[in-house]
């Protein structure tokens, strides 16, 4: 609540609260991490290294400038644990848990700016479906924190592996790909772990659930697990996202079979193939180095990251969902359809139009970020767009270029970091005004195409 010249208040929309939350916390956490006591050699962190991990780690995305293990010491890797935390949740959720637990009632305001936050469609309810995030959050990161525990534990000792099993979970399920396996060798990310099964698929189980959405979780409890009543969001949060991770293995695999899965066994480069196109949907492990992959392997992860995860969760890009209700929209286009139909249900015109807005959105800032650090840095124009790509739909994927990059650089990744954290569409329309539209113009034909 803001006051103008005149002295009235203004109440901020929505998303600008968003933004002023997410931007509050980067603060904070930049303050932290700069201190003595978060660096392992014991001195001020430069501002600008501490700015860019808190933003990255506020917005879940991964892309770091230092080795978290090597570079910061349990405080600052703690600090970093809760920023995670506090942007896969969405800091209006981790707000709201708190003032449940004190026992305050959430006003229509704040429900309204938790709605945005949650990324769901109803009012009602809302605070029933923040205690089941909070509750389902909590039995995801524990159950993989015990799982890899069987594995980190007898490796690193109890509680040391204890704890980089906790990090680890957290990470994955708010789709981080944060690690401490630094220790392994710097940026390696979880190649050592690149044929351990049980860490893979637990890291790759916590992406999936993390990344598939709040709302799905609510509606598939909701339905008692049966397929046949879930809702079209649903269906088309599962089903797209399953055929999308089973397609992304089998082109990773056609790719790399002459590459990086030289020598490996079926058994490890089916698990490989399998992280690969998994991880770019949007946490940011890595068990192969991506600098030694081909061009298309690095264009498919693209277009992977673009795609993301599903509404409503811990995931970044464009959605899923928005996905296919473009590829729907420009099928019936094609055929000259009168409506779009999928699952017996019809969809609103309008829908695709806010897909396409969407879509062109998240290319523009894409273009103009790679044309501004095309012409800035030495680096090739592969390693620069998984960067932008990366950064944007809050992935954390990278050729090994971050801590080299220039300062401007960063200052245009950390931008795109919250950008794809709040939602590009949203996060444009915090800045302009919604005027109602006062006259009619006649309509005039065009040529296109």
């Amino acid at each position: 609540m803001t006051k103008n010249r005149n002295g009235k208040k203004i109440r901020l929309k929505e998303t600008q609260l968003l933004i002023l939350g997410y931007l509050l916390v980067i603060l904070v956490g930049s303050f932290l991490l700069s201190l003595p006591a978060a660096s392992r050699d014991g001195e001020w962190t430069n501002y600008a290294d501490a700015l860019f991990t808190a933003t990255s780690s506020t917005c879940v995305t991964g892309l770091v400038t230092a080795d978290t293990f090597l570079k910061w010491t349990g405080f600052g890797q703690v600090v970093i644990l809760i920023l995670i935390q506090i942007g896969g949740l969405g800091f209006m959720t981790v707000i709201t848990t708190t003032l449940m637990v004190l026992g305050r009632k959430i006003g229509l305001y704040e429900r309204k700016i938790l709605m945005q936050s949650a990324g769901t469609m109803r009012l009602s309810g809302i605070v029933h479906l923040v205690r089941r995030i909070t509750i389902g959050t909590a039995i995801f990161e524990g159950a993989g924190a015990l799982l890899l525990a069987t594995r980190l534990c007898p490796k690193l000792g109890f509680w040391e592996g204890l704890y980089s099993s906790v990090f680890h979970s957290v990470s994955a399920f708010c789709n981080a790909g944060y690690d401490l396996m630094g220790r392994y060798g710097a940026f390696g990310s979880l190649a050592a772990f690149s044929g351990d099964w049980v860490v893979c698929l637990t890291i790759m189980g916590l992406i999936f659930m993390g990344g598939i959405g709040f709302i799905v979780w609510s509606d598939v409890l909701d339905c008692g697990f049966n397929p046949k009543k879930f809702s079209l969001h649903t269906k088309i949060a599962l089903y797209g996202t399953t055929a999308l991770i089973f397609a992304g293995a089998l082109l990773f695999w056609l790719f790399e079979k002459s590459n990086l899965l030289v020598g490996k066994s079926a058994g490890e480069s089916f698990l490989i193939c399998m992280f690969m196109s998994v991880t770019p949907r949007t946490a940011g492990f890595a068990t192969i180095d991506y600098a030694a992959a081909t061009d298309s392997s690095l264009l498919l992860t693209m277009f992977l990251m673009l795609v993301g995860g599903s509404s409503g969760g811990t995931a970044g890009g464009i959605k899923v969902t928005t996905f296919v209700v473009i590829i729907l929209g420009v099928v019936s286009s094609a055929r000259s359809d009168g409506d779009i139909v999928i699952g017996k249900r019809r969809l609103e015109k309008n829908l695709v139009n806010q897909a396409l807005g969407l879509l062109a959105v998240y290319l523009a800032a894409i273009f103009a970020a790679i044309l501004i650090m095309s012409a800035i840095e030495p680096f090739s124009l592969a390693d620069i767009g998984i960067e932008v790509f990366s950064a944007i739909n809050t992935v954390g994927l990278s050729t090994g270029i971050t801590p080299d990059l220039t300062l401007t650089s960063q200052i245009i990744l950390m931008l795109l970091m919250l950008m794809g954290r709040v939602g590009a569409l949203s996060f444009t329309l915090a800045f302009t005004q919604n005027k109602p539209i006062l006259t009619k113009y006649p309509v005039e034909k065009i040529l296109i195409g």
